[in-house]
């Protein structure tokens, strides 16, 4: 069965969607503008499927598989247009494995299959067409025939042996003359480090310390100070360095830091989290998931140590319907479905999916039982494990979305979370691909370009910096 397509044509990138409505407490995931075409469109983080779109069962045909969104750091394999050069708003995507635009449909429906399968088969026997259980914590099994997939590559910087040939002799003389003398001037350093890649940044500093017989993270914390040298200190440990140094800021002291916590670990491929604990263990002569158990206790505990497991399904696995059903139905059972919820079994299952995996069980979830998971998370749990689930939805939904939000929940409200806002800008400005990605899921939201909005909450050299990471 195919999906009758909406009327109407193609709106500018980036401009305002038709007027939406809000959903309870799911407060600005609603479903955006969708070109025509055979597929529901994209719903926000719970949101409710567009009237006409396809019976609660069933799964509409699908040419070539579920997109796959790139892990944190990859370069270049973007849906969204780059801010400088943008193609119209639902233009094709220049390859087939990337995603379409922002604001227009996934390639398949949420809950759509692949190209047909053959029945799976198991070591056991099992009735005809039965589905064989993964092990717990584990991605769940492939049918018989499915296509092999292959191990999301490490980030940018998280890869062993990952080496450039680069020349960073002028950029390294540059900072030293700016850091030289009676005063600093900061328009170079900023210039020289905002922009510099994860695999240049190692080449740099080795070159300075070749060149100049210096340290240039120990001139640059003698020459700055405040929010300003929080952002080039954050540059300049590089993407793995600044997660393993914000892991180990939510591990210390008094009380665990869960959000800083869920900023560097959530959603991140398996590659990247053995990165991680490699470099964490490294650092510190210390195992990161010892400390997550001296510090965590009881399910919360067990949920981070299910991330740390990195078992997640590879962003290249086919989703497969019977899975997707499989899990619904067992998330389902676990909450909903009886007195009392199994909490386990949904940090499971959600901590161990792809993205791919977990934008087709929202949809299916809510087809079938006409109620948004993410509307179930939050009755069923409370505190860190509500907070850390749902942001397990809301990446596998729409990651550009979940990053614009981020950004505005460090400025709404009386003061700015400055610590919090300089981490997530550094994070994001690794990868310029989703930067704009973010850039223009903000746009559709808030209705405001994120760089004014951080100028209008930052000021002086912290603004710039800012500014030049974003922009």
């Amino acid at each position: 069965m195919s999906y009758p397509p909406p009327q109407g044509g193609y709106s500018p990138y980036g401009g305002p969607p038709p007027p939406q409505k809000a959903k309870g407490d799911l407060e600005g995931y609603q479903a955006y503008p969708q070109p025509a075409g055979q597929y529901p469109p994209q719903q926000g983080f719970g949101g409710s499927p567009a009237p006409g779109f396809g019976p609660p069962q069933g799964y509409p045909p699908q040419q070539s598989g579920y997109p796959t969104q790139p892990p944190y750091g990859t370069p270049s394999h973007s849906p969204y247009p780059p801010q400088q050069a943008q193609a119209p708003y639902g233009a094709p995507p220049p390859g087939p494995y990337q995603q379409p635009p922002y604001g227009a449909p996934q390639s398949g429906a949420y809950g759509g299959p692949p190209p047909a399968q053959h029945p799976p088969q198991h070591a056991q026997q099992l009735p005809y067409g039965a589905q064989p259980q993964a092990p717990y914590g584990h991605a769940p099994a492939q049918p018989y025939g499915a296509p092999v997939s292959q191990p999301t590559p490490p980030s940018p910087g998280y890869g062993i042996g990952q080496r450039i040939q680069y020349d960073a002799s002028r950029q390294a003389d540059e900072l030293r003359k700016a850091m030289k003398g009676f005063g600093t001037d900061e328009n170079v350093l900023i210039r020289n480090l905002c922009h510099i890649s994860p695999l240049e940044l190692p080449v740099l500093k080795d070159t300075y310390h070749q060149r100049h017989k210096r340290n240039l993270e120990a001139d640059i914390n003698s020459e700055t100070s405040s929010y300003f040298n929080l952002a080039l200190s954050a540059v300049l440990r590089g993407p793995l360095g600044h997660d393993v140094w914000c892991l180990k800021k939510a591990l210390s002291g008094v009380g665990t830091k869960e959000g800083l916590l869920d900023d560097v670990l959530i959603g991140r491929s398996n590659a990247d989290i053995k990165a991680i604990t490699g470099a964490y263990q490294k650092f510190y002569s210390r195992s990161l998931e010892a400390d997550v158990r001296a510090d965590l206790s009881a399910k919360t505990e067990r949920m981070y140590l299910m991330i740390l497991a990195a078992t997640r399904q590879e962003d290249s696995a086919p989703v497969i319907p019977q899975s997707v059903d499989a899990d619904v139905h067992e998330l389902h059972r676990a909450t909903e479905g009886k007195t009392g919820t199994e909490q386990l079994t949904v940090c499971s299952i959600l901590t161990s999916r792809s993205d791919g995996h977990i934008r087709a069980i929202a949809y299916t979830y809510e087809q079938k039982y006409r109620i948004p998971l993410e509307t179930v998370i939050k009755k069923e749990f409370s505190g860190h494990m509500e907070a850390a689930l749902t942001r397990m939805i809301r990446c596998g939904v729409d990651r550009a979305m979940l990053g614009a939000v981020m950004l505005e929940e460090c400025m709404k409200g009386p003061g700015t979370k400055d610590e919090q806002l300089v981490h997530r800008v550094v994070r994001l400005h690794w990868d310029r691909a989703h930067m704009s990605q973010v850039k223009g899921a903000y746009r559709v939201k808030y209705k405001r370009d994120l760089v004014g909005r951080i100028k209008g909450e930052t000021s002086g050299d912290y603004e710039r910096i800012l500014v030049a990471m974003v922009e």
